[in-house]
């Protein structure tokens, strides 16, 4: 088993990049290190010209790969939900109980990520700090619906909707199903960023993950005993 999870590949939207970065050591090298970059400079003082000074290669090359930066925010933010999504699959496809497998589920997208050695390119806790800190501005923008209708935010749709059907599995009759996934997923980021920038305006610590306040939410809601 886990040599075929090494062989996995994680799939985002063809139309984030301009040459799939998979598909060659300057494209893997070009994601790692823009992980890193963006982690420690933040996105909006990134740039394609800091990047390439940083792999040693032309500001050039990275255009081959990314039409901009934007574009490159939408592939990380996709790569990313699409690695939580592989997660929950590997994780939750031989639960019987719906109960324990909604728990399962809450864990993953809401626990404090650990690295994951079946991507060596990638570091995901620092891609999880930049979808923490940085995932809204791939959104938060005039061209949303566009992007939308482009397909840009199809994984995160997917994987919310998934959530939605393991909620209406343990409560078919409850009906802010879709509303409640979007709200873990999304609540969960923002509860990481306030327990690292606000921490007095949140419950969450080194001791209380947000983990523990979306399984009390959900199961409270849902009337379920846990």
């Amino acid at each position: 088993m886990e040599e075929l999870l090494k062989n996995i590949q994680i799939k985002v939207n063809e139309k984030t990049y301009l040459k799939n970065p998979e598909s060659s050591d300057l494209g893997r090298r070009i994601v790692e290190n823009s992980i890193s970059l963006i982690n420690e400079i933040g996105f909006e003082a990134f740039t394609f010209k800091k990047l390439g000074g940083l792999i040693k290669s032309n500001e050039s090359s990275v255009y081959r790969y990314f039409e901009n930066k934007h574009k490159l925010l939408l592939y990380l933010a996709s790569w990313y939900w699409a690695w939580i999504e592989y997660h929950i699959v590997i994780k939750t496809y031989s639960m019987s109980d719906p109960i324990e497998k909604l728990k399962q589920i809450i864990l993953l997208i809401t626990r404090t990520v650990e690295s994951d050695s079946n991507f060596s390119h990638i570091d995901e806790i620092k891609l999880n700090k930049i979808v923490i800190n940085e995932y809204s501005k791939s959104f938060l923008t005039k061209e949303v619906d566009k992007d939308n209708k482009e397909g840009y935010f199809s994984i995160y749709k997917r994987l919310i909707t998934r959530v939605k059907d393991a909620i209406n599995g343990v409560d078919s009759e409850y009906e802010f199903a879709t509303t409640l996934a979007s709200t873990i997923v999304e609540g969960s980021l923002h509860q990481h960023f306030l327990r690292e920038h606000f921490p007095t305006i949140t419950d969450c610590n080194d001791k209380i993950e947000p983990t523990n306040f979306y399984t009390n939410l959900v199961f409270n809601l849902l009337n379920k005993n846990i």
